[in-house]
């Protein structure tokens, strides 16, 4: 299985997990949080996962992603969002009230066109 990939565009980090991470359960939770604990450290602090080809992902993983968005959210222009949430994905998130907290993005097209605008 191969790592999710970071990528870089128009100032914006990018953490695509792929076809590999349609299920995130427990067993995937370390190699994933490694690779967004990285991505947390990017400058600008403009981070973007893109989650499109997860279906699944346990609360393990909310816990990863509130690490990461503590990480980025008190740093100068950051700012941290996710894309391309499937409806169960998008389904936690909104029973969790995390869609109030983070920014969310149909695709990653409209979450680029929307981050660097807004940077400091």
């Amino acid at each position: 299985m191969s790592a999710p990939e970071i990528l870089h565009e128009n100032g914006v980090t990018i953490v695509e997990l792929g076809k590999s991470y349609q299920r995130l359960g427990e067993d995937r939770i370390s190699e994933v949080s490694k690779v967004l604990m990285e991505a947390s450290q990017a400058e600008p602090p403009l981070v973007l996962i893109d989650l499109s080809q997860t279906e699944f992902f346990s609360s393990s993983f909310i816990e990863v992603l509130f690490r990461v968005w503590n990480r980025i959210q008190p740093r100068e222009g950051g700012r941290f969002a996710l894309c391309g949430l499937t409806p169960y994905c998008a389904e936690v998130l909104q029973v969790t009230n995390l869609d109030k907290l983070w920014e969310i993005y149909e695709t990653r097209d409209a979450a680029l066109q929307a981050l660097p605008s807004h940077a400091a």
